[in-house]
C-alpha cells in the first residue's frame, strides 16, 4: 500500500467519504503543490511547512567507475522546510 493510499484511508475514515474520492483529493493536493511549486517557486502551507525550489550550480564532479573529471550540469530540486508548529511535534 502506498502512502498516498494510506492517506487516502484515513481522510475517508474520518470525513465519510468513499475511498476513490479521498484518493482523488490527495492526488489533486500533492498536483496543486507541484505545479504551484514550479509556477511561483514556493508553497507555503501555515503550520506545516514551505515547499522552495532550490537551484544547484553546475559543478566537476568525478565518475565512479573511470575515475575522470567530468562537468555536472546545473539542476533544480525541492527542499522543504517545516513551520515551527510542525516541528514542535517530532
Amino acid at each position: 500500500m502506498s502512502v498516498k493510499d494510506e492517506y487516502a484511508d484515513m481522510i475517508a475514515k474520518k470525513t465519510g467519504c468513499t475511498k476513490t474520492a479521498a484518493r482523488k483529493a490527495v492526488d489533486d493536493i500533492f498536483e496543486s503543490i507541484m505545479k504551484s511549486t514550479k509556477k511561483t517557486g514556493e508553497v507555503q502551507i501555515p503550520g506545516f511547512g514551505k515547499f522552495r525550489v532550490q537551484k544547484r550550480a553546475a559543478r566537476m564532479g568525478r565518475n565512479p567507475r573511470t575515475g575522470q573529471s567530468m562537468r555536472i550540469g546545473p539542476s533544480k530540486s525541492v527542499g522543504f522546510r517545516p513551520a515551527a508548529a510542525f516541528k514542535g511535534t517530532l
